[in-house]
C-alpha cells in the first residue's frame, strides 16, 4: 500500500465536507480535522510527486496571483502549487493594470477572474487594511457569481495579510511535525515566538500571530517574548489562551528573551514592527500622508536599535533544551555578519539550520496545493485514490 493510499485512508475519516467551494483566510477558522486534512493532502501530494505521479486535477484554469507586498518563497510557492495541480498561473500586476487609473476592486475582482478557480492574495502592510482588501475582492467575485456574470466561484488563498500568514505558519508546522516524528510527540514541546532586532521597519504581525494561533491548538507550551510595546493583536493573543483551554497547551508572555529561550525546543526569532505604530502607520497611509510615514520609519528605526541584544546568538541557543532547539524562521533572515552588521541570528547560527530552514520552506507549496485541492475537489479522497492508481508520469524517463 502506497503512503498516499493510507492518506487518503484517514482523510476519509475526516469531516470535512464544509471545506468545498470556500475560502482560507485564518487558520482559527478551520476545524481540527480541516486543519489535519491540509496537511494530509500535503503530505499525499508531495508523496504522488517524489513518485513521478501526476498530480494535475484541472486540465485547464488560471490561479491568479496578487502580491501588494514583495515575496519570493510564498510568490513562486503559489505558483508551484498551481503547476502541479494543472492551473496555470497568471500574476496580475497593479502598476501594469487598469488599477493603476482608478478601477475599481469591483470590477478588477470579476474582470480578472473570467476561467479562474484561485485567488492568492498577499496584502499584509497595513493594519486594518489587508484582510479587508482580501475580503472586499472575494465579496465582488461572490456578487459576480450570484449575478452570472462568472461561471464558477473562484477560491481565496490568503498568502498573507495583516492577521495571519496561514500557509507560512501551516508550513512551519508540518515541518514541526515531521521533525519530530508525528503530532502526537508534540504536547508539551515549548515553542519560543520572539521578537528579534531587525535594522529593517515596518516587518508584518501575521507571523508571530499566526504562530500563536496554530501551535498552541497541538498542546505546545508556547512563549511569546517581545520588548515591552512590540505587543500583537490582542484579539490573536485571545485567540491563544482559548486554545490552551480547548487543547491543553500552554501560552505566556514575557519582555525577557532569555526566559523564552530557556529550555525551548523549537525557537522562532523573527523581527515585527509594535502594534500601535502599525496602526499609526495605517492611518498615514489612508491619509496619503507619505512625509508622516517616512518620519515614523525613522523613529521606528531608532526604536528597534534599542534592542540590539534581541539576537538569536550562540550563546542564546545554548540555553534551549540541550543546546539544541529547532531553529525556524519564515526567511529572509536579517543574519549578522552576513546581510547586515547586526540582525536577528548570528551567521553561525543561521548556517548550521540551513539544511532544516530550506526543508521548512519546501512544505509551503504542498500546503498551498493542497488549499486549493480541498476547496476545489468535491470528492478528495477519491481523487486521491485515483491520482495513485493512474499510469500518469509527471515526466518519461
Amino acid at each position: 500500500m502506497s503512503k498516499t493510499v493510507e492518506l487518503a485512508r484517514h482523510l476519509e475519516k475526516l469531516h470535512i465536507n464544509n471545506m468545498y467551494k470556500t475560502d482560507f483566510y485564518w487558520t482559527w477558522d478551520k476545524t481540527d480535522d480541516e486543519i489535519d486534512a491540509v496537511f494530509t493532502v500535503a503530505d499525499a501530494l508531495r508523496d504522488l510527486r517524489e513518485r513521478n505521479k501526476s498530480t494535475k486535477v484541472f486540465n485547464s484554469g488560471l490561479g491568479i496571483s496578487l502580491f501588494r507586498d514583495n515575496s519570493t518563497r510564498t510568490r513562486f510557492s503559489f505558483a508551484s502549487a498551481c503547476n502541479l495541480l494543472g492551473l496555470e498561473e497568471q500574476v496580475l500586476d497593479e502598476k501594469k493594470s487598469q488599477i493603476a487609473h482608478g478601477e475599481t476592486v469591483r470590477e478588477t475582482a470579476n474582470m480578472v477572474s473570467f476561467m479562474a478557480d484561485v485567488i492568492g492574495i498577499r496584502d499584509d502592510m497595513y493594519i486594518h487594511q489587508g484582510h479587508e482588501y482580501q475580503k472586499t475582492f472575494m465579496d465582488a467575485l461572490e456578487e459576480g457569481y450570484r449575478d452570472g456574470i462568472l461561471e464558477q466561484r473562484p477560491t481565496l488563498v490568503n498568502l498573507q495579510c495583516d492577521v495571519d500568514h496561514p500557509t507560512q505558519c501551516m508550513a512551519d508546522m508540518l515541518h514541526v511535525i515531521h521533525y519530530f516524528g508525528g503530532v502526537e510527540n508534540l504536547k508539551g514541546k515549548k515553542v519560543a515566538m520572539t521578537w528579534a532586532y531587525s535594522p529593517s521597519y515596518g516587518k508584518p504581525l501575521s507571523v508571530p500571530q499566526g504562530v500563536i494561533g496554530l501551535f498552541t491548538r497541538f498542546g505546545m507550551d508556547v512563549t511569546l517574548a517581545h520588548p515591552e510595546g512590540y505587543d500583537v493583536f490582542p484579539e490573536v493573543e485571545e485567540i491563544a489562551r482559548k486554545n490552551c483551554e480547548k487543547y491543553g497547551s500552554k501560552f505566556h508572555k514575557t519582555n525577557d528573551m532569555k526566559e523564552a529561550f530557556r529550555d525551548a525546543d523549537i525557537v522562532y526569532p523573527k523581527s515585527w514592527a509594535p502594534f500601535q505604530a502599525m496602526e499609526r502607520r495605517s492611518e498615514l497611509y489612508v491619509k496619503g500622508d507619505q512625509k508622516g510615514i517616512d518620519e515614523l520609519e525613522k523613529e521606528l528605526l531608532a526604536q528597534n536599535a534599542e534592542h540590539k541584544d534581541w539576537t538569536c546568538s550562540e550563546e542564546m541557543m545554548k540555553l534551549t533544551k540541550d543546546g539544541k532547539a529547532l531553529y525556524l524562521h519564515c526567511l529572509p533572515a536579517d543574519i549578522s555578519g552576513l546581510s547586515c552588521p547586526e540582525g536577528e541570528v548570528d551567521n553561525s547560527v543561521f548556517d548550521r539550520y540551513l539544511v532544516p530552514l530550506y526543508k521548512q520552506a519546501s512544505f509551503k507549496p504542498y500546503i498551498i496545493a493542497a488549499m486549493i485541492f480541498l476547496a476545489q475537489v468535491k470528492d478528495p479522497v477519491k481523487a486521491l485514490m485515483e491520482l495513485d492508481a493512474a499510469d500518469n508520469k509527471r515526466k518519461m524517463f
